[in-house]
């Protein structure tokens, strides 16, 4: 087993202190929730304050650990080392990059202006949230990076198209610098959900997608997939079926025919 997967017990968090962004709802809450189930103390980043101090608050009772809530949009410019300052370098051992969000329609219909939005938050924040809180893991020699990526990071997704491109990024920039970061003590892990229920697929399903996973399913997916040497991990195995096989040996044409179809409004 490689140093770095020893080097911050994942069972036993006590002590240690994980940042989840998108930590209001969905899986990001989910993994909040696991993360102080283990003993970490928490720094929670959402939009929305209200909900952010409820649900620090509800942490704190129950594992009795401490939360800290940062209410922060990071699709602003520059969020992500806003939100760097503000922690005033404190030690961050554990960080998700969770908060994302999603457009579906036609591109040639789409407004620019939210479409650079989206790349804003699910490309730039979790690029820059992850280039700040690096250097510090790898040099205290532990720590671990999960950002959220997606099963769309596999293939251009017709009416999905700036979504599926900002996941097929995450995807990429985090496997390459997992790479860079072997035998640091620093473990970073691309992670792929397909369909789950949160409040970004609370709208009409995607026809044929198939039933949706659970936030609780992918934080339990993660947490497998940290004991191993993976750089990404797909969550469920009819997800990780169409990632790996569908997605990657079928001609072009057909998976965007099928995407286009799967898709469409």
């Amino acid at each position: 087993m490689e140093g770095e997967l020893i080097m911050l017990d994942l069972a036993h968090l006590t002590g240690r202190t994980a940042l989840v962004t998108g930590a209001s709802t969905g899986i990001g809450a989910a993994f909040a929730r696991q993360l102080a189930r283990r003993g970490a103390d928490l720094v929670l980043v959402a939009r929305s304050g209200t909900t952010l101090k409820t649900m620090a608050e509800s942490l704190t009772a129950t594992y009795g650990v401490r939360v800290t809530a940062v209410p922060l949009d990071l699709s602003e410019p520059y969020a992500s080392a806003r939100l760097f300052e503000q922690l005033g370098g404190q030690d961050i051992d554990f960080l998700v990059n969770n908060a994302g969000i999603s457009h579906r329609g036609d591109a040639a219909e789409a407004d620019p202006a939210r479409l650079a939005a989206l790349v804003d938050l699910n490309v730039q924040a979790v690029m820059g949230t992850t280039l700040h809180f690096l250097p510090g893991m790898r040099a205290r020699g532990r720590g671990v990076i999960v950002n959220v990526a997606s099963t769309s990071a596999f293939m251009p997704i017709p009416y999905l198209a700036a979504y599926s491109a900002s996941k097929a990024f995450v995807r990429s920039f985090t496997q390459a610098v997992s790479t860079e970061n072997a035998g640091t003590g620093v473990r970073i892990l691309a992670l792929c959900p397909g369909l789950t229920d949160t409040p970004m697929t609370a709208g009409p399903n995607i026809a044929g997608a198939g039933k949706k996973r659970t936030p609780e399913q992918v934080v339990a997916t993660t947490f497998r997939a940290l004991a191993t040497r993976k750089s990404s991990v797909v969550d469920g195995g009819r997800n990780a079926l169409l990632a790996h096989v569908f997605s990657q040996r079928l001609p072009e044409s057909f998976v965007l025919s099928i995407g286009r179809r799967l898709a469409r409004p």
